[in-house]
């Protein structure tokens, strides 16, 4: 998981309120989706929401589809979201959310191509000019390597506060700013097992809010 930049905005912030580290053990995100818990579906929405986006825009959907697809959407996986089941591969989550998007994309292109021929005369032909192919959309995931970063950095950002300092400053040193472990042990006057363990505690927790670990 690359999550490299230095002075990264993901640095802890010493005044920011912080709860115990037994915070990382709570319920994953989708569990607490599952449950039908309003801020873990917030989170969800506040997760996912620009990667769809993206993912429209990637395959050249028009405003107005994009729009109704993230609504679609969301209504979908809240339908569903029973159905998905952890395999503990990583992006199993966001892979099932793409199938999900690729098809209301396809069935929301092809509706809007209906809706343009209905209405007939020549700025129908033009607005059928501009719809896409609905089979242009790609069977695969189009996600690039920025999508998948600030995938990344938002659902850090979410789960922040679960940690302690000492924790969290630990894990940024290793990961975002790719320090060895042994010279961030003795930057914060811990051991080395201990920065291990941080680092294993947040990427675990990492796993849980993307929905790739139960």
């Amino acid at each position: 998981m690359s999550m490299s930049g230095r002075g990264s905005s993901l640095s802890p912030d010493p005044g920011s309120r912080v709860s115990s580290d037994s915070g990382a053990t709570r319920a994953s995100l989708l569990q607490r989706a599952r449950m039908r818990d309003e801020s873990a579906w917030c989170e969800l929405v506040e997760l996912y929401s620009p990667m769809i986006l993206g993912w429209c825009r990637k395959c050249r959907a028009s405003v107005d589809v994009t729009a109704d697809c993230v609504q679609e959407v969301f209504a979908s996986v809240s339908r569903s979201l029973a159905d998905f089941h952890f395999s503990g591969t990583p992006g199993a989550f966001r892979g099932w959310l793409w199938i999900i998007v690729r098809n209301k994309l396809r069935d929301l292109v092809r509706r809007e191509a209906r809706h343009a021929r209905s209405e007939g005369g020549s700025s129908a032909l033009v607005k059928l000019a501009e719809i896409i192919d609905p089979n242009s959309i790609p069977d695969e995931e189009p996600s690039d390597a920025d999508a998948l970063r600030s995938l990344n950095q938002r659902g850090l950002l979410q789960i922040r506060d679960s940690f302690e300092p000492q924790t969290w400053r630990a894990f940024t040193r290793c990961v975002v700013d790719g320090l060895p472990t042994d010279m961030v042990a003795q930057e914060l006057n811990t051991t080395s097992a201990s920065v291990r363990q941080s680092r294993s505690r947040v990427l675990r927790r990492l796993r849980q809010q993307l929905g790739d670990a139960t």
